[in-house]
């Protein structure tokens, strides 16, 4: 497992993850198929032109679920139990075909889990970033993670 315990991560602690993705024409078209939003501003190239963007952008929720899903090798893979919520997301600059996301994780909380000894819950802010540096995602997220296994 690449994913971190609960007593790996401390309050304030940084994770700047390496892997990066680059989102094409074809991830946003699927997403939006597989997800039943037929929205222009996702699809319609010349609806999109008319709009302030200039051209498509790239659907919210994949943005997020893509940052997400880009902090997993570092630290979650094996070592959480359950994402609880996602809180304050925001989008504060678009996504475009052929951009490329990268990710930062800060924790921002945790705490033992009252109901369960061998887990506690952490809250982490990812911003994801593209090629160019501009924060196009921020989400904060709170996961029950596992405690290190006693011998």
């Amino acid at each position: 497992m690449t994913g971190k315990y609960y007593e790996e991560l401390e309050v304030g602690m940084r994770i700047r993850h390496e892997l990066g993705r680059t989102i094409t024409e074809a991830d946003n078209v699927l997403f939006c198929s597989l997800t039943m939003n037929p929205q222009p501003l996702h699809l319609n190239e010349d609806f999109a032109r008319q709009t302030p963007f200039g051209q498509r952008i790239v659907n919210g929720i994949l943005s997020m679920g893509l940052v997400v899903g880009l902090t997993v090798s570092d630290l979650t893979q094996g070592t959480i139990i359950a994402n609880l919520g996602y809180e304050n997301v925001k989008h504060p600059h678009p996504l475009f075909h052929g951009d490329t996301l990268y990710v930062e994780t800060e924790i921002t909380a945790k705490r033992e889990s009252q109901s369960n000894p061998t887990a506690g819950l952490v809250t982490m802010k990812h911003l994801g970033r593209n090629q160019h540096g501009a924060v196009c995602v921020e989400v904060t997220r709170t996961a029950l993670f596992l405690k290190r296994p006693t011998a």
